[in-house]
């Protein structure tokens, strides 16, 4: 199809009851993504159902042309339900957002959370100094394909039973709860939503989200680069190319995987055809393997010499050896390089004349991996790291600089990745799916006064796994500062002050039974309105001292 032919893009979901809404635009080189993978979705003409949902479109702009300067919807906020918005930041037109999200980044591992910091990220210090940042963000899950369906719906994983990692299981006492193996297409994502009101949709890095058939280009998005079924970058050349990735063509020998995404994401938003975008730049980095550019390792084997440690390196988490220093010099030239791609966005937002009109946002999936897979970072001050539900492995760095909003803000008010989409959609002015139950709030009015109270909510995870890091099946709620544990395997429960002992080490549960029955009582309550699947006694298990006691086997 020549590249100025108009094409009728069809999404799978549309807030029209009887068809999805179609929205055009021309082609250029996105239309005729070879990425694609011979999708469908592109009609010739139009049938009646798609004529009723044009009228509608329709009347949404001639309502938008003839409403006062400033009136907007607005998605469910941190304030409750809003049916309009009159903030003065509000942007004149729809703003493009770029999301970034980092895999398997710790809350300690950025300078603007952690200043003394082994690992160098200046792009994120100037991110943080032209938006705001949350210094309690928190991930949906200790492990990475859940949170990415949240981010991606704005929906609890346990909601939509993906619970654990596309491909992980175990066998051990309990037998994990099942749980689905990809984002189930019925599920409406951030792309679906943006893309029926006429943005340009982009996919760049990790998916994670199910086999094909279940990629981006599945899911909403016009173009993918790189995302696919693999939780890493695991084939050919690893993090350099050749990638051996079905979704990212291979580019010269030896370059480098966070370099070649940041450089796709510049380059669509080059070739956007004026319409507002959604770029979701999603690093692979800095999950295993690890390895970076020989150079910048031997750079930071050489600060690593000099550094004065003082106390022990390791320590203990349960069964598990754990990381209690940041000093692994790979490690930390895959957080530079990861930065560095960030940086080359920033410029090409700046470069472009787009940085005013963009909202970007920083996230992490889950905690840094402090307990397996070679422990290549620390935590500290949290417990633990990637898998727990200790703050380790479910407290993430957050930075959103939004049009109109505080610059160099901190925010110290809970939020959870789920809260990403609905703040999205409130940012753009889209209002989300009436039908649909979404679990996250809109935090815009925190970019406009981070300061502000805002109304109490309760949050909730529900991980009925094992993890490869050494967690276990388990729950959590978090009211105000305190946070309870449940481990499901017998019951146990473990609470925290958070505001007096943020690296939970004094269990309270003995000395505030009152709370332990509150919140113990609140937990079991949201797992039965949300219907999270429990897991289940393992028959076949024996406990290493049943098995020790039992008489040996005849020759």
């Amino acid at each position: 199809m020549a590249g100025g032919d108009v094409l009728l893009k069809v999404g799978r979901h549309s807030s029209c009851s009887t068809s999805p809404t179609p929205r055009s635009r021309t082609t250029g080189d996105l239309g005729g993504d070879r990425n694609l993978g011979g999708r469908s979705g592109y009609l010739p003409d139009m049938h009646a159902p798609l004529l009723r949902c044009w009228f509608r479109f329709a009347a949404i702009v001639f309502a938008t042309i003839i409403s006062p300067p400033g009136v907007v919807a607005a998605a469910t906020s941190d304030e409750g339900p809003s049916v309009t918005s009159t903030s003065e930041s509000t942007p004149a037109r729809s703003p493009n957002v770029v999301l970034i999200v980092a895999d398997d980044l710790g809350w300690a591992d950025i300078q603007p959370n952690n200043p003394t910091t082994f690992y160098r990220t200046p792009n994120l210090e100037r991110l943080a100094a032209s938006g705001v940042r949350f210094t309690q963000a928190y991930a949906a899950s200790p492990v990475c394909s859940p949170t990415r369906g949240s981010i991606m719906t704005g929906r609890n994983p346990a909601r939509t039973r993906t619970t654990d990692w596309f491909g992980g299981a175990r066998k051990a006492r309990l037998i994990p709860a099942d749980y689905r193996r990809e984002l189930p297409l019925e599920e409406r994502t951030i792309a679906e939503c943006l893309g029926d009101v006429g943005y340009d949709t982009f996919f760049a890095g990790k998916w994670h989200l199910g086999p094909e058939g279940r990629w981006p280009e599945d899911q909403g998005f016009d173009v993918n680069r790189g995302g696919w079924t693999r939780g890493g970058p695991y084939g050919g050349g690893k993090y350099f190319s050749p990638y051996g990735n079905p979704r990212l063509e291979d580019g010269p020998r030896g370059e480098h995987l966070p370099d070649r995404l940041a450089r796709e994401t510049v380059e669509f938003m080059e070739r956007r055809a004026g319409a507002p975008f959604l770029a979701v730049l999603s690093f692979y980095s800095v999950h295993t393997p690890l390895l970076a550019p020989e150079a910048l390792v031997e750079t930071h084997r050489s600060r690593r010499a000099s550094l004065a440690i003082d106390g022990p390196r390791w320590g203990r988490e349960r069964s598990r050896k754990v990381r209690l220093v940041q000093d692994h010099a790979v490690y930390a030239a895959m957080v530079e390089t990861m930065d560095r791609a960030v940086g080359t966005v920033l410029d090409g937002l700046d470069r472009l004349g787009l940085a005013d009109d963009t909202v970007v946002i920083f996230f992490s999936d889950n905690g840094g991996l402090s307990t397996s897979e070679g422990h290549p970072t620390s935590n500290l001050p949290f417990r633990a790291g990637k898998g727990w539900l200790y703050e380790g492995g479910i407290r993430e760095p957050c930075i959103v600089a939004a049009p109109g909003a505080a610059v160099e803000a901190v925010c110290d008010t809970p939020i959870t990745s789920s809260d990403l989409l609905p703040t999205i959609l409130d940012l753009c002015g889209v209002d989300p799916d009436a039908d649909r139950p979404i679990d996250g709030r809109s935090f815009r009015r925190l970019l406009d006064d981070p300061g502000r109270e805002s109304i109490p909510r309760d949050l909730y995870w529900h991980y009925p796994h094992y993890g490869n890091q050494g967690g276990a099946p388990s729950g959590a709620v978090r009211s105000g500062d305190l946070k309870l544990i449940e481990w499901f395997e017998d019951g146990r429960v473990e609470l925290y002050d958070l505001a007096s002992d943020p690296a939970e080490r004094v269990d309270l549960a003995v000395d505030r039974p009152d709370e332990v029955r509150r919140l113990s009582a609140a937990l079991a309550g949201w797992r039965l309105g949300i219907d999270a699947a429990m897991p289940q006694p393992n028959p076949e298990y024996e406990s290493p001292a049943a098995e020790e006691n039992r008489p040996p086997k005849r020759p």
